[in-house]
């Protein structure tokens, strides 16, 4: 039996997963075929189920890119001094990152997730984990007196995150808004919800 290279094996299934989120922007995760997929990638389907049983699968797995990326993430920010504007800056290097898809991708799983109980299920799973970090890092902002101690971090965690996957659809519904003027409103509502009363802010 051959041996594997994990390297180059990790570096193709990066490669894949790269691949599958193009053909799901362009065609959406129930239109893009595994043909497809492995066109855009250049390896055939029988060298694709080495690394990938399924769509779901591979959904599964850009979710849990996504995930390792954001924890990597709050780990750098949370060396930050000031919660919100490392919360609002994050949020506007996610927007840079996904500019080339944009919301489409989100969307239609989104849609998906409510369709199939196995998108639905990663999604569920993925979005828990989200709001578990998220929720971690507002609380260690309220103990530091940044962010309002009257708000509940694990709802104000889940309403932060359905807030900016919802602003992502007013590319759609409002393309001449512009992504600047987008970003600007976003922060300002972001601040105003997680600022502490005034007067309670710690400098």
């Amino acid at each position: 039996m051959r041996k594997v290279d994990p390297v180059k094996y990790e570096e193709k299934r990066a490669e894949i997963l790269q691949a599958a989120d193009r053909c799901f922007a362009r065609h959406g995760f129930r239109g893009a075929t595994i043909a497809q997929i492995c066109a855009e990638a250049k390896i055939s389907p029988g060298h694709l189920y080495h690394y990938f049983e399924t769509k779901e699968s591979i959904m599964a797995a850009i979710a849990g890119s996504g995930l390792e990326y954001a924890k990597s993430r709050f780990a750098q920010i949370l060396e930050g001094s000031n919660p919100i504007k490392a919360i609002v800056s994050e949020l506007d290097l996610l927007n840079t990152r996904h500019k080339e898809n944009g919301p489409g991708v989100l969307l239609d799983v989104l849609a998906e997730a409510g369709r199939d109980p196995a998108i639905g299920k990663i999604v569920e799973e993925n979005s828990a984990s989200m709001r578990q970090l998220l929720a971690e890092f507002l609380r260690k902002g309220q103990t530091n007196g940044q962010i309002d101690p009257g708000l509940d971090t694990d709802t104000a965690a889940a309403v932060l995150i359905s807030l900016i996957d919802g602003s992502k659809a007013l590319s759609i519904r409002a393309p001449n808004l512009g992504r600047k003027r987008r970003s600007k409103v976003l922060e300002q509502m972001i601040t105003r919800f997680l600022s502490p009363p005034c007067g309670t802010a710690n400098d």
